[in-house]
């Protein structure tokens, strides 16, 4: 990834892919592949098309709160999406240079929940009595980068937990992961021929032993048929709860997009072609599907 230690953003992004790549290892095992198989020369080789977040849409925090940090650093913000059977509300926010990855924001509408599962995801939040991103100087990359690791309310109970993974993942996941990076991407499009289609590369993944979600199919596509979309399910690590007791747990996991060129530029010579002259944005549906790297029925095979 391209880092200038004296540029905030690259601080923020370059602490966020350490801790998430430190802690999925998928991501260094399909590096280390790419490099053996000499696909790529480096990790800052591959390009990261986004990166994603999960939140919550209580009082002072959800996407009005996180999105503040990278508006701040020039990304704009775009599309809204509805999910409606995951309860989500979603927006996804174009970088202020090509070298940076897209963001998508995603929130859990907590309203629409049972009120058993909003007394719970309430009683957690209720101590945050203002929006934490208006204390941070955003201007101090270090500062930021330690706000994203730090949680912003007690560890939950089990009990609470499973309560929550019994209605919602989405908000299972939060309550416990909170900020942490929810999944980075790989630009497939980017990647030299033999591995730059995704039939291509979850071949590639497939003979390393990489598991992929399956829900709507293992490549999700648009309806305009130019994005595509596949992504490993998350692996699960033991976590500690606030009443001592462990359980698996779903962690992050690895995404993989395929831009296809638009088709007014089809014809446009390919050491030509720029990021702008791709799909850009995201689909619905894909996304619906993408969620789903966390649930137990795609880790567990079910």
């Amino acid at each position: 990834m391209h880092f200038d230690e004296n540029n905030p953003l690259d601080i923020v992004l370059n602490d966020l892919f350490e801790h998430y790549r430190q802690n999925v290892a998928d991501v260094d095992k399909i590096t280390k592949s790419l490099l053996d198989k000499g696909v790529v020369a480096s990790q800052n080789d591959i390009v990261n098309d986004h990166i994603a977040f999960r939140t919550l849409a209580v009082p002072y925090l959800g996407i009005q709160s996180f999105e503040k940090i990278f508006l701040k650093y020039g990304y704009k913000k775009r599309d809204y999406y509805y999910f409606e059977g995951k309860k989500l509300d979603a927006y996804w926010y174009s970088p202020p240079a090509n070298h940076y990855p897209r963001i998508f924001v995603s929130e859990l509408r907590v309203a629409d929940l049972s009120q058993n599962a909003q007394a719970i995801i309430y009683g957690y939040t209720k101590n945050v009595d203002s929006d934490p991103v208006d204390e941070l100087q955003l201007s101090n990359g270090k500062e930021v980068a330690n706000f994203l690791q730090r949680p912003l309310w007690a560890l939950p109970t089990s009990k609470d937990y499973q309560a929550l993974l019994a209605e919602s993942e989405y908000a299972a996941w939060v309550i416990y992961n909170r900020y942490y990076l929810n999944h980075y991407t790989i630009s497939i499009h980017e990647l030299k021929e033999g591995y730059n289609t995704l039939e291509e590369f979850n071949r590639f993944l497939a003979d390393i032993g990489v598991k992929l979600n399956t829900s709507g199919g293992v490549i999700k596509t648009s309806d305009d048929g130019l994005l595509r979309q596949s992504s490993t399910v998350s692996a699960l690590y033991e976590a500690k709860f606030a009443d001592n007791k462990s359980l698996e747990i779903a962690g992050s996991y690895v995404e993989f997009a395929e831009r296809s060129i638009l088709p007014e530029y089809k014809d446009m010579p390919k050491d030509q072609i720029q990021p702008q002259h791709r799909r850009d944005g995201f689909e619905t549906n894909n996304a619906d599907k993408i969620f789903e790297s966390t649930y137990t029925a795609q880790i567990k095979g079910s």
